[in-house]
Formats: C-alpha cells, sequence, structure tokens
C-alpha cells in the first residue's frame, strides 16, 4: 500500500517502486503539481490506483466518515497515533500560520493556541 500525498514526480517513482498487487491511495497533491502516471505501471504491477477525497467522502458517506473519526480519535488517545505538530502558534499569529500553510513551510500538522 502507497498512501501518496504529495503527488508530482514521486507519484510515478512511488508506483514504479510498488509490490506485485499493490495499490496506491491517492490522497492530495502536496507538491502543487498533478502527476501524469504512465498506467501501464499498473498493468506491469497488478496494481490498482486508487483516489480518495476526504470531503467529498464525508458529504456523501458522513455516518462512515463519523466512524473514521471516532476510530482515530480513539487511537489518539489510547496513543496509538502521534501526528506530528510542526508548530503552534497564538490566535494573533493566525494570519502568520494560514500564510505558511499556504507557502508550504509547513511539515504536518499547526495548531492555533486560543489562551496565549
Amino acid at each position: 500500500m502507497i498512501f501518496d500525498p504529495v503527488g508530482g514526480s514521486f507519484s510515478e517513482a512511488a508506483l514504479r517502486a510498488i509490490a506485485w498487487k499493490g495499490r496506491h491511495l491517492i490522497v492530495g497533491f502536496a507538491n502543487g503539481e498533478i502527476p501524469k502516471i504512465p498506467v501501464n505501471l499498473t498493468l506491469l504491477k497488478g496494481a490498482s490506483i486508487v483516489g480518495f477525497f476526504w470531503g467529498a467522502f464525508a458529504q456523501k458517506e458522513p455516518h462512515k466518515s463519523l466512524a473514521n473519526i471516532h476510530q482515530l480519535l480513539t487511537w489518539f488517545s489510547e496513543g496509538k497515533i502521534n501526528p506530528h505538530i510542526d508548530k503552534t502558534y497564538s490566535l494573533q499569529e493566525a494570519p502568520k500560520a494560514l500564510e505558511d500553510m499556504m507557502h508550504r513551510r509547513v511539515k504536518g500538522k499547526i495548531v492555533i493556541d486560543m489562551e496565549c
């Protein structure tokens, strides 16, 4: 399984490295470039490419989306997952936080601290 939130040239490289009957899950294009993937690679690898857009999923399948969020929160509270927080900003710094996100200066998540 390849989880691909980056896109660009990384997508083709990942697909070339995929194992036989692997699945390439496209979830975004953080690189900013939508990749041009040679689909013959899926034939040669017996692989599949699946796209997932969370916004559409949440709208079309709200009960499943809510169940997934509940599961993620459970794993987080149990310490099974630990998302990377790149930086914490004060509420006054919120515009700077958005600017950093727009200019791709964020690696992971950011937090706006409402009490700073």
